[in-house]
């Protein structure tokens, strides 16, 4: 992890705040914190706690996310990998289980191009498929294959 940056998160959220038009009792309001506390936090003389960035993020409408890695408690990379599984997540068109799938696939991927997965460091030793059973195509492994097309054969659901 990356060491606290506190003084530049400070200027970040006064940058922000200031942005969205907000005074700084305004945004302490809204997040829930203390005038004081949120003074000292801009002027980058308090290291604030995960859960109050969450909160400041929140009450500025902005990604909590970003303040984590302002602050040094979350890299970068991580922040990437965390997002892009928030948006799979919160996809509302596609089911519990093909979420699943889709983060498998997400997480082979991964790893195929050398990156360090959530899967790897959870401790149970297995790649980012485990043993759910699933190819990175989205089918069961008891499934056969899909059959190849040959040439000049209409594809799958259209009328010849």
């Amino acid at each position: 992890m990356a060491s606290l940056n506190v003084g530049n998160l400070g200027e970040y959220l006064r940058e922000q705040r200031r942005t969205a038009q907000l005074s700084l009792r305004q945004l302490a309001d809204a997040a829930g914190v203390s005038n004081p506390y949120l003074s000292q936090i801009e002027r980058g003389l308090r290291k604030p706690s995960a859960e109050v960035l969450q909160q400041v993020a929140k009450a500025l409408r902005i990604s909590a996310e970003t303040l984590y890695v302002r602050a040094g408690i979350l890299d970068e990379k991580e922040r990437d990998e965390l997002e892009t599984r928030a948006v799979i997540l919160a996809d509302p068109s596609i089911n519990e289980r093909q979420k699943q799938v889709l983060l498998q696939i997400y997480e082979s991927f991964r790893k195929e191009n050398g990156f360090v997965t959530s899967a790897d460091t959870d401790g149970t030793g297995e790649d980012a498929a485990g043993d759910a059973g699933v190819r990175a195509d989205g089918s069961d492994d008891e499934a056969p294959p899909p059959r190849k097309q040959s040439a000049g054969e209409p594809f799958q659901g259209e009328q010849p």
